[in-house]
Formats: structure tokens, C-alpha cells, sequence
């Protein structure tokens, strides 16, 4: 079947060279590269399951009375917004399964971005030729972070009200062009107008995804012109790739794995309970709730506007920087900001320019592995500050307290979770032990006598 393809699209279009080498295209054989595969199938359950969302979802912040399947809310003002996400979690057939495998593709693509990037970073895939592949990634990942925040917050629960309450705050703080760009943004004071909804549901379901689209092509294409990376072996160098062919070998596996993850997610859909809008009940500005707590990949944001003293420099009457602007702008700036220059940093401090096909392990590059733990550190030690408040409700736990510790923690802990992956990476390649299978063997001899030494 596939030789009669190819010839039948040869006989048209001249291209059997081009479609015999894409069905020799190599894959290394390591399974830390199906993370960036399972972000890809993530995206296309997104696609799919988003595409049903929308045609019952109304983007509208028109108040009207409920008196839908949910009794508890019966006659009380909601959004037409909040009142479809009900509607489609209690009415429409396949509505909730929908909504909520919606809701975990977008928690796992973050998970799987996320440890991609990790990946990446620790083993030196970002160098030359990989640049532009790596920085894709990461404007992927910043991308991917505003779409989950736009998508959990249409659904104008009281939730995700309190969320644009903090994002309208943000953007306030910005120095000399917040509060116009607020104005701008949200049409007006908080809860802004109806044409902010229509922005954000456009942004959510068109403009975000078809720009993340558009990446993940670069990203592969990028992949395809400089051949995947690989780790060093017996049989793999600088100048070839082992592995497996896309046919027929690696096509079916990555069928299995796409299908392996579409079932997983449908899965956890169908049987555990996310984003539960109805006991959060519809967005007041007079109300909030204790230990409200976004998606966990924005907890990194949250606790960066929880660790910030309350410091704002004043020029008399006037406020320079609001407090907002430390942890809600400037923090993920930094944070993205080092990920975009580490290459040209690396490149800079080791002089090194030259091409790499073959990865590090991370105890080959004691130094890299070491500031990127203890960078990961700092980014994961905010990130756990942001649950401070559920700790408190939970653990009863002194906020304060924990505040505190956390602000110390920040400055202490990745340096030295840093120094102490320096160290181990530096022991490791001395020994060239594995790190969880302790010291290796040494090679036993038979002697002439029988014996073994």
C-alpha cells in the first residue's frame, strides 16, 4: 500500500526522493523524547475537544437569571458565560467529559512543556544548531501559560473572576502605561465591559492556539532540518543517528503512544472531577473566598505576588512602581528572560560555537546542571509559596509564618540544592557510577585453575 502511494505521488509530483528520505527519518531510541510528543498529542485533544466546547459556549457577560439543571443557583444573577459552562456540564450530551478532558489536556500539555524544556536545558540541546528549536519551546511554554489562564477564565465563576481580579491588577502596576493599558484591555475599570469577554474568547479559541500551531510546525520542521539529538553510545556520534525509521517501525509506535494519550486523557475526564464551577458559584466584584487557588501552573505567579515585601518607590504623591509589578511582571520576565539567554550565556562563558549532535548527560556539565538546579530551585520555592494559603486553611498553619520562611528559603535553598548538584555531578564523573544504582561493576576473570578473580 505504501509503495503504490508513493509511486502514485511520484508519478504526480516527482518528489519519491523527498517522501523515501521522511520515511527513513531516524528516532533516537530514548524515551525522554516521547515528552515532547505527548505535549503534541495533548494539543490535538485540546483542538478537538475545544472545537465541541465552542458550539455551545456563550462568551457574553450579559446578566440573566438561571433556572437550569443546577437547583442551588436557581434565581440568582449569573453571566450568559457561566450559565452555558453549566449548561454544558449538566445538559449537553458529553458536555462535562468534554469540558473537563478540555481541562486536563491543558493541565498535562503544561506538565509535558514543562519537563521538555527541563530536558532540554540539562542536557545541552539548546546548542548549535538547536538554538532556534529551543527558543520556539520556550515562547511555546509562555504562550501555553496565558492560554490556560484565558481558557479557565471565561467560564466567569467566582474562581476565575478573582483571577482577572489579580491579572487587572498586574497589568495596573506596569510603570507609566498600566493603568491606560488596563483601560485598554479590559474596556474600562474592573470587571470591564462585554466586549473584554469577546477579546478573551477570541484570544482563547483563535488567535493563542493558531500562533502555538504555527510554533509546533516550526518546532518539528526545525527538528527535521537538523536531525534529532541523541545521547553518546557504542554507535552513535556527532555525524549519524540511531534509532528507528518513521516507517514502519516508529509511525506505529508514535500512533500508540498519540492513541495511549487520547485515552488517558478521556479517562481522567470522565472519572475525576476538575475546575467544579458550580460549587464556586458566578464572579461578584464584593465577593471572594478563602484559599482560592488558580491552576497549578500559575502558582509560581501567585506566590511570586505573596513573597514580594510591600515595597513601592514613591517620588512624593506619586507611586513609581507599584507593588503588583515585582512578582507579576518582573519575576516571570526574569524567569523567561533567562531562558531565552542562557545559550548565548553558555556560548559566551565556554567559548564553545562548535555543532552538537550528541546530548550531555547532566554529570557531564557539572556547572550547567548545577546553576540550573539551583535556578529551578528558586522558580520551584516561589511556586510552593503560592499554596501558602491553602497550607493555612488546610494544616492550619500561620500564613505569616510561612511567609517568612518562604522568603528565606528563596535566597538560601537554590544555592545550595545548586552547590550540592555541582558536587554530586562532579563525584558521578569521577566514578562514572549511576546516580541510583550505586558503583559499577568490575570484570571477573576465570583463571587457568578454575577459579574466578
Amino acid at each position: 500500500m505504501i509503495y503504490r502511494l508513493v509511486r502514485y505521488l511520484d508519478t504526480r509530483t516527482g518528489q519519491a526522493p523527498l517522501i523515501k528520505r521522511l520515511l527513513r527519518y531516524v528516532f533516537p531510541d530514548h524515551w525522554s523524547f516521547l515528552l515532547g510528543e505527548i505535549a503534541l498529542y495533548c494539543f490535538v485533544v485540546l483542538v478537538g475537544t475545544g472545537i465541541y466546547l465552542t458550539f455551545f459556549f456563550d462568551a457574553s457577560s450579559r446578566e440573566v437569571v438561571y433556572h437550569g439543571a443546577y437547583a442551588p443557583l436557581h434565581g440568582q444573577q449569573v453571566s450568559e458565560a457561566y450559565r452555558s459552562v453549566l449548561d454544558l456540564s449538566f445538559r449537553t450530551k458529553a458536555g462535562l467529559l468534554m469540558r473537563q478532558t478540555h481541562h486536563w489536556a491543558a493541565d498535562v500539555f503544561l506538565v509535558a512543556i514543562t519537563l521538555h524544556v527541563l530536558r532540554v536545558f540539562f542536557t545541552g540541546a539548546f546548542r548549535k544548531p538547536r538554538e532556534l528549536t529551543y527558543y520556539v519551546g520556550v515562547l511555546m511554554l509562555a504562550l501555553a501559560l496565558f492560554e490556560g489562564f484565558a481558557g479557565y477564565s471565561l467560564a466567569d465563576d467566582l474562581l476565575s473572576g478573582m483571577g482577572l481580579a489579580i491579572a487587572y491588577s498586574v497589568v495596573l502596576a506596569i510603570p507609566f502605561v498600566g493603568g491606560n493599558l488596563a483601560l485598554a484591555i479590559w474596556h474600562g475599570p474592573f470587571p470591564g465591559t462585554t466586549e473584554f469577554f469577546s477579546r478573551l474568547y477570541i484570544a482563547h479559541v483563535l488567535l493563542v492556539p493558531v500562533a502555538i500551531g504555527v510554533l509546533l510546525s516550526i518546532h518539528v520542521v526545525s527538528i527535521v532540518f537538523t536531525h534529532h539529538s541523541q545521547f553518546r553510545g557504542s554507535r552513535e556520534r556527532e555525524d549519524n543517528v540511531v534509532g528507528t525509521p518513521l516507517w514502519p517501525g516508529y509511525l506505529f509506535r508514535t500512533l500508540g503512544l498519540g492513541f495511549a494519550v487520547t485515552a488517558v486523557l478521556f479517562l481522567l475526564g470522565g472519572l475525576i472531577q476538575i475546575n467544579p464551577v458550580w460549587e464556586w458559584g458566578p464572579f461578584r466584584p464584593d465577593l471572594s473566598t478563602n484559599g482560592a487557588q488558580p491552576d497549578w501552573y500559575l502558582g509560581w505567579l501567585i506566590g511570586a505576588l505573596r513573597l514580594v515585601p510591600g515595597w513601592e518607590p514613591r517620588a512624593g504623591n506619586y507611586t513609581l512602581i507599584p507593588n503588583a509589578f515585582w512578582g507579576g511582571v518582573l519575576f516571570p520576565m526574569v524567569v523567561f528572560g533567562a531562558l531565552f539567554l542562557w545559550p548565548s550565556l553558555e556560548r559566551l562563558i565556554t567559548g564553545d560555537r562548535g555543532y552538537h549532535h550528541l546530548l550531555d548527560r547532566p554529570r557531564d556539565a557539572p556547572w550547567r546542571t548545577g546553576i540550573g538546579v539551583g535556578f529551578f530551585t528558586w522558580v520551584g520555592m516561589v511556586f510552593f509559596a503560592g499554596s501558602s494559603d491553602r497550607v493555612f486553611v488546610e494544616l492550619h498553619i500561620s500564613y505569616t509564618s510561612q511567609i517568612h520562611v518562604y522568603q528565606v528559603a528563596v535566597f538560601v535553598l537554590p544555592f545550595l540544592a545548586g552547590w550540592i548538584a555541582k558536587r554530586w555531578c562532579e563525584q558521578l564523573l569521577r566514578s562514572e557510577a549511576h546516580p541510583l544504582r550505586g558503583p559499577g561493576g568490575g570484570r571477573v576473570r576465570r583463571t587457568e585453575r578454575g577459579g574466578f578473580g
